[in-house]
């Protein structure tokens, strides 16, 4: 059943800021009036590493902020289920109601159900088994793989059927605003985060604020429908132009205002 649409708050993906200590990074993102953080695995937040999952828990709630999700490299149909347990003991030692997973790398939307298959059948036991920690899992929504495309996307939620299942979206970059629209409206429904960033290119970045034509729309489109998502829904800021913590306090006020405007 679909809940009532859920909040959205500013935050914040740790990977934006690979270079910095967590605690700089929370300083951040509370700085530049973010709500929660994205704890990435890769090197804020290493799978298995649980006495700094705790402490990173205590830094964020100290400044006031949500951990909003774990953001975990876990790749169904790659990856082994026995790497999981580390993941689902990270998160609950985060505090994270979501881990972020993917579909397998280089498996792309055109693939057909001997290459979907297997994909399919680690996400439902990686949904099983995170449900009985209490844990929602989220797709990566990303090319190169399964969720590159919307329809690509519902046809793995659909094929897994997993209650506890969701997708992130974020827009392919250099796409157009109208096409990124489309793409959104088609798995709004199953969402649950959203990375938020404007780029022409991985290598050549924007600022938030030209991203303009886009980001009200698609946080209206979000915030008025109902989705299976029990929220909060997280607009978390990934990357930002020319990875300059200064960057961010100016994608921020552009974010917040958008979705000031949303009351």
């Amino acid at each position: 059943m679909n809940q009532p649409a859920a909040r959205i708050l500013p935050g914040l993906c740790s990977v934006t800021f690979r270079q910095l200590p967590a605690a700089e990074v929370v300083a951040l993102a509370a700085g530049a009036g973010l709500l929660g953080i994205e704890w990435g695995a890769d090197v804020h937040v290493p799978a298995g590493a649980l006495a700094t999952a705790a402490d990173v828990a205590r830094c964020t709630a100290d400044a006031g902020l949500q951990v909003l999700s774990y953001g975990s490299y876990l790749y169904a149909g790659q990856s082994e289920d026995g790497d999981t347990e580390a993941v689902w003991d990270t998160a609950g030692a985060l505090g994270a109601p979501n881990v972020r997973v993917w579909c397998a790398y280089g498996v792309g939307a055109g693939a057909g159900p001997p290459d979907r298959e297997p994909v399919n059948d680690q996400l439902a036991r990686w949904a099983e088994a995170a449900a009985a920690r209490g844990l929602r899992l989220s797709l990566e929504f990303h090319p190169d793989t399964l969720t590159e495309t919307a329809a690509s996307a519902r046809r793995v939620l659909a094929d897994v059927g997993a209650p506890n299942l969701f997708t992130y979206w974020q827009p392919a970059p250099n796409d157009r605003p109208e096409h990124s629209l489309a793409e959104l409206d088609a798995v709004v429904a199953e969402l649950s985060h959203l990375h938020v960033f404007w780029w022409r290119s991985p290598e050549d970045r924007l600022a938030l604020e030209a991203g303009a034509a886009l980001w009200p729309a698609a946080l209206r489109r979000v915030a008025a429908t109902n989705r299976r998502w029990p929220g909060p829904t997280g607009a978390m800021l990934e990357f930002v132009r020319g990875d300059d913590p200064g960057q961010l306090a100016d994608d921020a006020a552009a974010l917040r205002r958008w979705l000031a405007d949303l009351a």
